[in-house]
């Protein structure tokens, strides 16, 4: 493993074979043979002095508060302790929220809560904390993979716009507003201690870019730290700070933190199941596959569009056309 001491603030486009160079407060490109950008280390918007106590302390305080409201104090407390039965990602609290499709169900929908909960989160989505968060996230992925967040943009619109076409009452509610976000759904990781096991989120779109905020009460330089194994790299990870990377296809975890410190994430994302509703023209490949119909030269094109799906998808990603150290 090596590990890479980002101090939070400077882009870094990281790519493999691995050649950094010099660390400064402007974009650092690091690129692959091919020059694509694979995943960013955003930070944070430069010389804002606002964006800690506005912004980075904010929306963990108001995480904290959601967390005790929606666990009970005791419970999200006891939260802390690494579980032996942990699930797949970590034995922190965590909660899903906005648009799921997969699971066997007919139709992409919100993803269920109690009434009280969807209160919490709603209040969460409103808070200027938050929105700022979301808006400069939405600003790397349009910077730095411009086609790719037009394809995650279009997508969720064209979803949008077939759901108020229904008779049904509407099941689609967007997290944030367009402006501010293009992902589907998200993951408040409340923690206490949130910190991952090694994992890959095979239920996102392979090519695709999930982006993660750091937040909490942690040393960055003793924990926390983001750790892509198949790179073998672990990445300082501090407070406030924004990572897109393809999530589906890099096992990552974090590394543990201090006792008495606190850290949570924020995660934003879009299953792959809705690029197949959208793509499928609103129906599952159960419905498509199994219609007489679905003529043969459909089924053709299918397979064939099935089999160029990553070069294609791949195609979405940005060249990096700077200079190289």
């Amino acid at each position: 493993m090596r590990v890479f001491d980002w101090d939070g603030y400077a882009f870094l486009l990281l790519h493999t074979p691995l050649c950094f160079s010099t660390l400064s407060s402007t974009p650092t490109p690091v690129i692959d043979a091919d020059r694509n950008i694979l995943l960013v280390l955003g930070g944070e918007p430069p010389n804002d002095l606002t964006w800690g106590p506005d912004v980075a302390n904010d929306a963990a305080a108001r995480m904290q508060e959601a967390a005790i409201e929606i666990y009970t104090e005791p419970k999200w407390r006891r939260k802390a302790g690494v579980a032996a039965d942990a699930p797949r990602r970590g034995s922190h609290a965590a909660k899903h929220v906005g648009v799921a499709m997969g699971g066997g169900q007919c139709f992409p929908q919100n993803l269920a809560h109690s009434v009280r909960n969807l209160a919490v989160f709603a209040g969460l989505f409103g808070f200027k904390s938050l929105e700022r968060l979301a808006g400069w996230t939405n600003l790397l992925f349009m910077v730095f993979a411009p086609d790719l967040h037009e394809y995650y943009r279009a997508t969720y619109a064209a979803l949008c716009d077939w759901d108020r076409l229904q008779s049904r009452a509407k099941h689609i509610r967007r997290n944030f507003p367009e402006r501010f976000s293009v992902f589907t759904t998200a993951t408040y990781n409340f923690g206490p201690v949130t910190v991952t096991l090694p994992h890959i989120d095979f239920g996102n779109l392979a090519w695709g870019w999930c982006a993660i905020t750091a937040l909490g009460n942690f040393d960055p330089d003793r924990g926390g730290h983001l750790v892509l194994w198949d790179l073998k790299l672990i990445i300082r990870f501090p407070p406030g700070s924004t990572i897109l990377l393809p999530s589906a296809i890099l096992r990552h975890s974090n590394l543990k933190i201090g006792p008495n410190e606190t850290r949570f994430s924020f995660t934003q994302f879009t299953p792959a199941g809705i690029f197949r509703w959208v793509y499928n023209d609103f129906r599952t490949d159960k419905d498509i596959n199994g219609s007489k119909n679905t003529t043969p030269e459909q089924h053709q094109r299918r397979k064939r569009d099935r089999e160029g799906r990553w070069r294609e998808g791949i195609k979405m990603y940005r060249k990096w056309d700077g200079p190289v150290k």
